[in-house]
């Protein structure tokens, strides 16, 4: 299915009740991700707490019309306070907790670090939380490390090949827009920090003991530093996809999450 946001046409699916009957959560995916590469894990998390679940592709990803590249370096800041609340616009969600995966949890940090707060008085979508699976505030060695590692496995290996299967003609799209962003020398100098002292609704941060895209400084910081409570949990055996890598511990985690704020 198709949503149109601020004339963008993009790819979503819709699991559970309406923004008319019930809270929304809306997943927001990683740097490479689309609404299939979630695959079952929004439906089972809106089944386990009833709550409605929206799942779209950004603009360039999956199913979603193209985009320009290169990407800005801000992308992940115009995805929050730009894109995202025209997509809940569109979709009618009236009150949400943002499901953020990776690039998708820096979009969450931003915007509830900006526009959303359960005492905000714009005519933005209420926030209830945020879950941040596998987060970035700051740029580490180690991302940096990684993602080029992957930009050899596009170039060289197999990788373009599955990911086509999930983007079709936007592969190389999503694909360079993301690594030449992160790999920009400019981008060493990325950081979220300032917008944490603003998040004000309650967090959950979920991280794989083995995540090779992060270490655990990045949930050092943000514990450290949002005004709200925040619950950790680090899964071993676990990369940077907890909810692929251990999904059973991860779905237990956000779903006692979303009871507690619901």
């Amino acid at each position: 299915m198709d949503l149109v946001a601020d004339g963008v046409r993009l790819e979503y699916a819709w699991h559970g009740p309406s923004p008319n009957d019930a809270p929304t959560l809306v997943f927001l995916h990683e740097g490479l991700g689309c609404v299939g590469m979630w695959r079952d894990f929004p439906a089972e998390v809106a089944a386990r707490t009833g709550w409605g679940a929206l799942v779209y592709s950004r603009r360039g990803y999956g199913g979603s019309d193209p985009v320009t590249l290169p990407r800005p370096l801000r992308y992940m800041h115009d995805e929050a306070i730009d894109a995202l609340p025209a997509v809940l616009d569109a979709a009618g969600v009236r009150d949400a907790v943002l499901v953020g995966h990776s690039d998708g949890a820096s979009i969450a940090i931003v915007y509830a670090g900006t526009r959303a707060s359960r005492a905000c008085v714009r005519a933005e979508p209420r926030l209830r939380g945020i879950v941040l699976e596998a987060p970035h505030v700051f740029c580490e060695e180690l991302s940096v490390t990684s993602i080029e590692a992957a930009r050899r496995a596009y170039v060289d290996a197999d990788l373009r090949a599955r990911l086509e299967r999930w983007h079709g003609a936007n592969v190389d799209g999503a694909f360079w827009g993301w690594n030449d962003a992160w790999l920009a020398p400019e981008f060493r100098a990325w950081n979220l920090e300032e917008y944490l002292p603003r998040v004000s609704v309650p967090v959950l941060l979920v991280q794989g003991a083995d995540d090779r895209y992060g270490t655990l400084r990045q949930l050092d910081s943000i514990e450290a530093g949002v005004r709200a409570p925040v619950r950790r949990e680090v899964l071993p055996a676990c990369g940077h996809a907890p909810h692929k890598d251990q999904p059973a511990a991860t779905l237990e985690a956000m779903v006692a999450f979303i009871r507690s704020v619901s």
